[in-house]
């Protein structure tokens, strides 16, 4: 990319992320570049594929629940294509690493809201409740556990008793009780995580 266009990126991108300053969204922008050398080539240039993605965020932050995953990557593609474009990458780590408590509670509900119809629904509670519990009592039916926790979610959650949470109640729980902002499986990195790999992305760029 030549230093004008990369320039425009940049400021373009400064001013449309808001959480990053001019040299931290070229830190990104270099970084987003390395991971798309590493992607498989019919999206050279645009973006890079989910297996890069998936990669990239759970060696830099330690996410490894495979659904989560793949709930973050639909989040972050919001043009849909099955591709990260450089926009994507760096508005998508302004929430991840410094996002309000407004946008990461937007994004949370997003990537448990499975079906996108706006309302997290008891099903959608269950599967992903299932994926993160590893350890079950060896004397319970597993999925009984999965769906007592689904209740006692849904009597702390549902302020309206529909039986589904929206995002009003979503937002009125996390408000009163900030660790239900990660109720239904870990979607955020840890604050350690953040420090490190800010560190290790925005140290002295080379002039």
């Amino acid at each position: 990319m030549s230093r004008k266009r990369m320039k425009l990126l940049v400021d373009s991108l400064t001013r449309s992320s808001k959480h990053f300053n001019k040299s931290e969204v070229e830190c990104l922008v270099n970084l987003f570049d390395t991971l798309v050398a590493k992607a498989s080539s019919h999206f050279a240039g645009a973006g890079f594929d989910r297996t890069v993605f998936r990669d990239t965020l759970h060696s830099a932050f330690g996410l490894t629940d495979e659904v989560m995953l793949d709930r973050v990557f639909s989040t972050f593609d919001r043009s849909n294509t099955g591709s990260i474009t450089v926009v994507e990458w760096v508005e998508g780590l302004g929430v991840l690493l410094r996002g309000t408590l407004e946008e990461k509670m937007k994004y949370c509900f997003a990537i448990y809201d499975l079906n996108g119809d706006g309302y997290i629904s008891r099903e959608e509670m269950f599967q992903m409740l299932k994926n993160s519990l590893l350890i079950q009592p060896a004397d319970e039916e597993p999925d009984e556990g999965v769906k007592d926790l689904v209740e006692i979610a849904l009597k702390k959650m549902d302020y309206d008793h529909d039986g589904k949470l929206s995002f009003t109640d979503f937002e009125k729980a996390v408000r009163e009780e900030s660790l239900l902002l990660e109720a239904f499986g870990p979607c955020l990195p840890d604050i350690k995580s953040i420090i490190a790999f800010e560190q290790k992305v925005f140290r002295e760029t080379p002039k």
